[in-house]
């Protein structure tokens, strides 16, 4: 079953990230299924820190664009948007070079707030940080 509220493509998706940070780092929006969103992040030195691995915050980046579009694409835009609370990260596995890939899913839909989970996956297909954020649905002109 489909749970999106907002009809989009990966253009849309895409651009709308390019002048920004994610744009910035490289991070593209590769899918949209039924019930995730999935995108990817290069480690090359826009996102290394400097023992030569994939900075943490990086990660945080592509969590929290993967969710925060999530979240947005789920509720009517014309009536409500929502921005993170809180996000964490734990990093499990240290990635040198190639190409982590992003999987958003919602773990939570509310009214007044979602949860989502991002797992992500390095090159070799192994598990490298899990991460939660917590968005908040405001209303516009709250």
């Amino acid at each position: 079953m489909v749970i999106w509220h907002v009809n989009t493509t990966l253009e849309q998706l895409n651009q709308g990230v390019s002048q920004c940070m994610p744009g910035y780092l490289g991070l593209k929006i590769t899918e949209v299924g039924e019930d995730y969103l999935e995108g990817t992040l290069p480690v090359d030195h826009r996102t290394r820190q400097p023992f030569g691995i994939l900075h943490g915050g990086a990660n945080v980046v592509l969590s929290e664009t993967l969710g925060s579009i999530g979240a947005n694409l789920l509720v009517d835009t014309d009536k409500f948007y929502c921005v993170g609370q809180e996000v964490n990260a734990n990093h499990l596995r240290p990635v040198a070079g190639g190409e982590v890939r992003g999987r958003a899913k919602p773990v939570h839909i509310g009214r007044s707030s979602q949860v989502w989970e991002i797992l992500i996956y390095a090159p070799n297909g192994k598990l490298s940080c899990i991460s939660r954020i917590t968005m908040a649905v405001v209303a516009h002109g709250a």
